[in-house]
């Protein structure tokens, strides 16, 4: 697993969304800041109360010409599920056999209830319109996440 830096080019991938086009990072270079956020799995209470969170900051968002791509194992059909659930209004993406999260270097060994297994590491990128890391998160609160990351992009990106 590759150790990710700040200032670094951030790895190029190309996932289909939950609409099953496919989205990569190029798409935003130059045009917008992005906000990939690996999550692990749809529709699960952390993970709903950080998705809900950016949902409500949709126009402020766009002030700061920023796009924000949630990552997940889930299928895309799951990932509508979700946004139809939830009211989601930015772009889930669908990373089944976890390459990008390896990428990335947030797939790793979790431990829940006493058990070991593979999965996403909860974590977020910032990447800067130049494609490059500015900032990175890897203890995220699922309750401050959307203010957390507003916050940072406002004072360093703006």
């Amino acid at each position: 697993m590759t150790k990710l830096t700040e200032g670094k080019a951030a790895p190029a991938f190309q996932l289909l969304n939950q609409d099953e086009e496919k989205v990569s990072l190029k798409d935003f270079k130059g045009e917008k800041n992005v906000v990939l956020y690996f999550y692990p799995r749809a529709m699960t209470p952390g993970c709903t109360v950080q998705a809900c969170g950016i949902r409500d900051f949709a126009k402020k968002w766009s002030k700061i010409d920023t796009v924000v791509l949630g990552v997940s194992p889930d299928l895309p059909g799951k990932l509508q599920k979700f946004i139809d659930k939830e009211k989601l209004n930015f772009t889930l993406l669908s990373d089944p056999e976890h390459a990008t999260a390896e990428k990335y270097g947030v797939w790793g060994l979790k431990k829940f209830m006493g058990k070991e297994h593979m999965g996403i590491l909860r974590t977020t990128f910032i990447i800067g319109k130049d494609g490059k890391i500015a900032h990175i998160i890897s203890k995220v609160n699922t309750k401050t996440h959307h203010d957390d990351v507003y916050e940072w992009i406002s004072e360093n990106l703006t």
